[in-house]
């Protein structure tokens, strides 16, 4: 079998940031790298889940809406993956659309989203102040960030 591209970074020298993990077609995937699992310091579930809310239903709801394909979890806890349109959206803007997003996602006010039994089938760990903690914590990490530093 080939081996998935995800699997050829060499995670003891991936740090925390944001990356162009694959283009497949129009399809572009970044990774958001929060943790690194060769130190043991994953995301929580509920850090997890809280951002996904948050980010997701931002994502979802904002102008460049139309080229959002994705945003959820890695399965090793250590960040998340978006998914975009190319023909929608350049790499420099979906930069500028997830600083935006996470800025927003820090300072938001009112209800976590979703967070019901009939919105989500893990509701119960869902937490808005750990949600707006974590997002605010990685729209610092990516203030900066250009599509020229995109590569892993």
């Amino acid at each position: 079998m080939e081996r998935i591209a995800s699997f050829t970074v060499d995670h003891n020298k991936l740090r925390p940031g944001l990356y162009l993990s694959r283009r497949d077609g129009d399809i572009i995937t970044f990774d958001l790298r929060f943790k690194t699992p060769n130190t043991g310091d994953l995301l929580s579930n509920s850090e997890m889940h809280s951002a996904e809310h948050l980010m997701a239903t931002l994502l979802r709801n904002s102008p460049e809406k139309e080229a959002v394909i994705y945003f959820g979890p890695m399965g090793c806890q250590t960040g998340f993956y978006f998914l975009f349109d190319s023909r929608r959206l350049t790499c420099a803007q979906a930069v500028e659309l997830l600083q935006r997003t996470f800025r927003q996602a820090g300072d938001f006010s009112g209800e976590m989203p979703g967070k019901s039994p009939t919105e989500c089938g893990n509701y119960i760990n869902l937490d808005l102040e750990t949600g707006k903690a974590v997002c605010r914590w990685y729209a610092g990490l990516i203030a900066d960030w250009t599509e020229a530093r995109l590569a892993y």
